[in-house]
């Protein structure tokens, strides 16, 4: 059993930073592959990035590829999302997810799930 809790949201203007982070209780988090997906009013969840056990390996969707980057420390139970150069369309709850093992980039495929974590990007 994993618990996943997001931080970090806020409001912010395009072109801002925000850094957002997914902070895990419960055993063997170390084991899990953790994945940030986000839903805008109205859309479906999309996938955003995710990483490996070890966090030697990262996926990205391509609208943020050179913007956002996911890392994780394993010693804190935590995955960082750092979102760079923010645009009005990365308006949305962000969710972190956790699944044993393997990432995929479809959420129906994680177990656990935070509450999310608004992030607005508007002047």
């Amino acid at each position: 059993q994993v618990q996943l809790v997001e931080s970090g949201g806020g409001l912010v203007q395009p072109g801002g930073s925000l850094r957002l982070a997914c902070v895990a209780s419960g055993r063997a988090f170390s084991a899990y592959a953790v994945g940030w997906f986000r839903q805008a009013p109205g859309k479906e969840r999309e996938f955003v990035a995710a990483i490996s056990v070890r966090g030697d390996t990262t996926i990205y969707t391509d609208s943020v590829k050179d913007r956002f980057t996911i890392s994780r420390d394993n010693a804190k139970n935590t995955v960082y999302l750092q979102m760079n150069t923010l645009k009005p369309e990365d308006t949305a709850v962000y969710y972190c997810a956790a699944r044993p093992f393997i990432y995929t980039t479809k959420h129906q495929e994680y177990r656990y799930w935070g509450q999310g974590t608004q992030v607005t990007v508007s002047s």
